[in-house]
């Protein structure tokens, strides 16, 4: 009896334990939420101002089941090596551009350094999404590196890279029709073939080329996305050159080995401020020219100050035109600043030249007077006279022995002057031509060769500029 009446209780507790276990659950669910509850009305109160604002959040939807982007888009699933379409027509690839800054542009190494956004305008139907809303969805440089995309560079260029400060600056945004949006923020150096001709009065014209390394127009097709309205700039301020115009345009290259490629160009004209080389060129070397020229205001005899004049005015000329070439690129041809520096140093190097023929003239000139004069001997001082040393005012030639006459120079008198007498009727006299009238003249009288130098070197130099800045500015 007693047995079966403790089987009779077991039984009652083993049906009972499901019971109450699942009560204290129950009650400590509840105990649990009114706890949360209370905790969150007393933050909203402290925030709100004593009033509960409980609102249902949205569902993250980086928490979804899709949490990866290379499931959303499928990526495992595809092959990206291979371009969109591979076996039929050439994918069209819009480019735009937008000219953040021109940093430098370098004569020596005939070459720019731009930096621009560079965004590319595809469609991969490989990489479409199923959405609801019909927004799009953007990601960084690590998800570009697992998917195709156009395979552009800079024909031409020398050094480029992307931006990577504080991370690298790609942007790709995927579409859910497939559409794609793959922006670089890039700094390129790129060369520009510039014609020095008419240096420093110049105007460039450089171009940034754009073309795909791999695809010919078979397979891929690059154009301008917008036309002409492509190609946005900020505004861009340059040192030495004043930017005329940005021009998008278009082209085909040709490479034999691989076809032909579709390639952009992005124009621009730059033309040279001439401030600048007015200060540091043109200016000084009009002054030196000038300078030169007060050598014939200087008296002819005044050796010293004449030539130390000439030699310092030349030596200045070759330090300008020394540096002036320093910072130019060595081309075969001539341009338009070594036109006028050459040109203003045969002016200067004249000057110099013609106080050599004066001083020569009036050399001979003297000499011929003391062989009229026919002086045996004369002391040192009489001789500096003659040598340019003094004016022939500041000697008193009448200390000078006269010659004594003598039978032989009176004979010798009475012959000359019967050479220089009169011609007989019947003879005919020979004349001499005025050009060798007038070069004798001025031999003969050396102090009007600086007097004509006062007005045929300036006016030769005047209409020199006045060629010089018609033809080039």
């Amino acid at each position: 009896m007693r047995v079966a009446l403790l089987a009779l209780r077991l039984m009652c507790l083993a049906w009972l334990w499901p019971v109450t276990q699942l009560n204290s659950s129950s009650s400590n669910f509840s105990n649990k939420r009114r706890h949360k509850e209370l905790y969150l009305g007393e933050n909203t109160k402290q925030k709100h101002g004593g009033r509960v604002d409980l609102k249902i959040k949205k569902l993250d939807s980086t928490k979804s089941l899709l949490i990866k982007s290379e499931q959303l888009l499928r990526i495992e699933d595809h092959d990206f090596a291979m371009r969109p379409g591979f076996g039929g027509s050439a994918i069209p690839v819009g480019i735009d551009v937008q000219v953040e800054s021109i940093d430098s542009i370098s004569e020596v190494n005939m070459d720019f350094t731009m930096t621009l956004y560079l965004r590319h305008y595809w469609q991969d139907d490989r990489l479409a999404f199923p959405s609801s809303n019909n927004k799009s969805r953007t990601f960084d440089a690590r998800l570009v590196k697992k998917i195709w995309v156009p395979d552009v560079f800079f024909v031409h260029s020398k050094r480029s890279f992307i931006h990577d400060t504080t991370m690298e600056n790609i942007m790709l945004r995927v579409y859910p029709d497939g559409n794609i949006l793959y922006s670089v923020r890039i700094t390129v150096t790129a060369l520009c073939s510039m014609d020095f001709s008419s240096f420093p009065l110049d105007t460039q014209n450089c171009s940034l080329e754009l073309e795909s390394y791999a695809y010919n127009e078979n397979d891929l097709m690059l154009y301008w996305k917008n036309g002409n309205d492509s190609l946005r700039t900020d505004e861009i301020v340059l040192s030495q050159f004043f930017i005329e115009d940005f021009q998008p345009s278009f082209g085909l290259a040709f490479y034999s080995s691989t076809g032909w490629y579709n390639r952009l160009y992005i124009n621009f004209i730059l033309r040279r401020h001439i401030f600048f080389f007015m200060l540091q060129t043109y200016f000084p070397t009009m002054l030196m020219v000038m300078l030169s020229w007060v050598s014939f205001w200087i008296d002819r005899r005044a050796v010293p100050a004449r030539v130390s004049l000439g030699i310092t005015t030349v030596l200045t000329m070759s330090t300008i035109i020394t540096g002036v070439s320093a910072s130019m690129p060595q081309v075969s041809y001539v341009k338009a600043v070594d036109i006028y520096l050459w040109a203003s140093f045969l002016f200067v190097f004249l000057s110099v030249i013609e106080y050599a023929a004066v001083n020569y003239f009036t050399t001979v000139e003297e000499m011929k007077k003391l062989k009229r004069a026919k002086i045996p001997t004369f002391t040192a001082t009489e001789a500096m006279a003659f040598d340019g040393c003094f004016h022939d005012n500041d000697i008193d030639l009448t200390s000078f022995p006269e010659a004594s006459s003598t039978p032989n120079t009176e004979r010798n008198t009475q012959s000359r002057n019967s050479t220089v007498s009169a011609p007989t009727e019947g003879t005919r006299l020979r004349p001499k031509h005025p050009l060798i009238q007038n070069l004798s003249f001025i031999m003969s009288n050396s102090y009007m060769i600086d007097s004509y130098s006062r007005i045929i070197f300036p006016l030769a130099y005047l209409l020199f500029n006045i060629i010089y800045w018609s033809m080039y500015a």
